[in-house]
């Protein structure tokens, strides 16, 4: 089930709030608790046992590490939950790229290959796994003390708003509000204009330059011209921009419904004048996590050498990249993203400082051009041939029939993606994404709201089935 889907729309999401607004506040998590189960198991009957199993597993081992009054007790007991937790991630996400890779090398020596059963892959393991690393990391540097309830830690993991695709969400950020939450009727109309706003994001544009992008991408790429192959990456640099980011207004407009605050996701990150900046705005919780979980225990920019702080940034985008999936692919998307943080550091950003911040961006947004290549397309023979093609320059008119509403929707997925850098531009957003409205203006932001979901509606029963892309991590 995904959140632009009729079924979701229509029936489920009011289901869900009827009962949960209905509820006295004791029941309340319990409501939430019993709809998010629902909401996995409708795409995953198959692996909510052991989500759920893995899930109470850990709460009890964090549990009495927490309590434990032996500190080797503490550590031996912090590393059974993180090995359990990682572990997990590793067989259902790495074991078939494992053997595959072996498999090759087997190949290689003229060894017979080794027969292997392919593992499914859980939907959202790659995130609910992550906030299970936080839960367990926070409570034993003493960050928070544990939940008591074991049903409010199952609701943790995997409420549903954010089970599949986040953000991740740290176990300091809400730990309060699991318990203590009261959610205004600000909190539910402007969570539902922020969900509104999520899902025009995900319908109206990104599915939109999605079928254009999988026309050019589902093609023979050695007959491409380079108009063609410019014209897809760049259309799916904003399509999985308005898609992860519409998922994230989403998942944060119906946690704000309820009385959570999920932390932003997403800053606008086209407008950075650096990679080093667009990673402060692009997938804002995963980049916490990676800080304070992996490049700051490793030292992170404090260290004694430059060649250990390059070695540390690199190393953390290469395991940034096999976190979004098991593929050479995904680590070749991770190197280009370190290399280009190191040459920054080494001269980059001097220059870009000099050069002005126009530069800036537009280096920016085709170093991330460049990059999004191998994070789409499967295969390195390929990803060389669509780099071949993007600068082969012969130049011509797109190869693939496009309507007009699709070079309308790029060109304002271009103008919504870079008019913040004007001021007039982050006027217009905070005026988009205004809370604390008074009366009349939520009359007129509630009518906008409808309006644009009966639209939504009657152009989604019109479309076929079109998951978020990052359900897939």
């Amino acid at each position: 089930m995904v959140f632009s889907s009729i079924i979701f729309l229509l029936f489920f999401l009011p289901l869900f709030l009827i009962c949960y607004f209905a509820s006295p506040r004791k029941f309340k998590n319990i409501v939430f608790l019993i709809f998010s189960l629902v909401f996995y198991a409708w795409g995953a009957p198959q692996f909510v046992f052991l989500l759920l199993v893995s899930t109470i597993a850990n709460f009890y081992v964090v549990q009495k590490m927490y309590y434990s009054s032996k500190r080797n007790n503490r550590k031996i007991l912090a590393a059974l939950s993180i090995f359990l937790n990682l572990g997990m991630l590793a067989y259902f996400k790495y074991a078939n790229f494992f053997v595959e890779n072996v498999n090759l090398i087997f190949e290689a020596l003229g060894i017979s290959a080794m027969h292997w059963t392919e593992v499914l892959l859980p939907i959202g393991i790659s995130f609910f796994t992550f906030q299970s690393l936080t839960y367990t990391i926070d409570v034993y540097r003493n960050v928070n003390a544990p939940l008591r309830n074991p049903l409010h830690y199952i609701l943790y993991i995997i409420m549903f708003p954010q089970l599949i695709a986040g953000p991740i969400v740290r176990f300091q950020t809400i730990s309060d509000q699991i318990n203590n939450r009261k959610e205004t009727y600000e909190d539910r109309l402007t969570g539902f204009y922020r969900f509104i706003i999520g899902l025009s994001k995900k319908v109206l544009i990104a599915d939109v330059l999605g079928m254009r992008v999988d026309e050019i991408m589902g093609s023979d790429f050695a007959s491409l011209d380079s108009t063609s192959a410019w014209v897809g990456i760049v259309a799916y640099a904003f399509q999985i921009y308005f898609d992860f980011s519409g998922y994230s207004d989403m998942a944060i407009g119906i946690g704000r419904m309820l009385g959570f605050k999920f932390p932003e996701n997403f800053d606008n990150p086209y407008v950075s004048g650096s990679i080093t900046e667009f990673w402060r705005r692009w997938h804002i919780t995963f980049t916490t996590f990676m800080r304070y979980y992996l490049y700051y225990p490793m030292g992170g920019n404090k260290v004694e050498t430059k060649r250990r702080l390059y070695f540390n940034l690199m190393f953390v985008f290469l395991v940034s990249g096999l976190w979004h999936g098991a593929s050479w692919n995904f680590v070749l998307w991770g190197a280009i993203h370190g290399l280009f943080l190191i040459l920054e550091r080494v001269f980059l950003l001097k220059l870009i400082k000099r050069t002005g911040k126009i530069f800036g961006v537009v280096y920016t947004f085709f170093v991330v051009l460049l990059a999004w290549v191998p994070f789409r397309i499967d295969g390195f023979t390929d990803t060389l041939i669509y780099y071949n093609r993007m600068f082969s320059f012969d130049w011509g008119f797109l190869q693939f029939p496009a309507r007009q509403h699709f070079y309308f929707i790029l060109i304002l997925a271009f103008i919504i993606s870079y008019i913040t850098s004007f001021k007039f531009g982050l006027k217009l957003q905070d005026l988009v994404y205004k809370t604390n409205l008074k009366s009349k203006e939520h009359i007129l932001y509630f009518g906008i709201a409808v309006v644009v979901n009966i639209i939504i509606v009657a152009s989604l029963t019109g479309s076929g089935f079109s998951p978020f892309i990052y359900f897939r991590f």
